[in-house]
């Protein structure tokens, strides 16, 4: 009874999160309002067991990514009336998009069920990691089974990380750039000039 009130409570509010997340006008409302669905969230992962998964979305996704987009945002100046501009334009594919997703949620809802040979409990999906921890069965699958999807991923995130240093540290003309070999190769000579100025005259 406890675990079902916990289900649909932590259910709720990430539901009612997720949405205040795309309706709210102050970016940093929607930030504050991801970082809530994050929490709850972890609460769902917890009660399905997997208290490593909640973990590392509470350090990473609360602890880094979300609270960098807040910062983010609270540093850009955003025109909230330019924003508005094109809303109108948006308005019929925008409602065209938002009917088919609840189209396709309500087949996926009333196609839903279990069939014979899904295991309902997720503690004993897999019989040979039912005697380990949570985080050791997680490492011995990333690790064994799935190790060549997982170097993928790193190399994917890796290229990405390169990406994207490439792109902020390409030349563009009119943007001063600090040179660090210049800087400490210069000489007392390269940084002033001893001008004598004879009485009377000006520099």
């Amino acid at each position: 009874m406890i675990f079902t009130l916990c289900f649909y409570l932590f259910a709720t509010v990430t539901v009612f999160s997720g949405m205040m997340v795309v309706s709210s006008r102050n970016p940093v409302h929607s930030v504050l309002y991801l970082i809530l669905a994050f929490f709850n969230a972890a609460g769902l992962f917890v009660l399905l067991g997997a208290e490593f998964v909640a973990m590392i979305l509470v350090i990473v996704y609360v602890g880094a990514v979300a609270v960098l987009f807040l910062f983010v945002v609270m540093m850009l100046d955003i025109d909230y009336s330019e924003l508005r501009k094109g809303f109108q334009k948006y308005l019929p594919i925008g409602g065209l998009i938002g009917v088919i997703l609840l189209a396709e949620l309500a087949l996926v809802g009333m196609s839903w069920g279990l069939v014979d040979h899904v295991v309902t409990d997720p503690a004993t999906a897999i019989p040979a990691l039912n005697e380990m921890s949570n985080t050791e069965a997680l490492g011995s699958l990333l690790y064994t089974k799935y190790i060549f999807l997982f170097q993928m991923a790193g190399m994917i995130l890796l290229v990405a990380m390169i990406g994207a240093i490439v792109l902020t540290h390409r030349k563009r003309p009119g943007v001063k750039k600090q040179n660090i070999n210049k800087q400490v190769m210069r000489r007392r000579g390269d940084a002033y000039e001893v001008v004598k100025v004879k009485p009377g005259q000006g520099v």
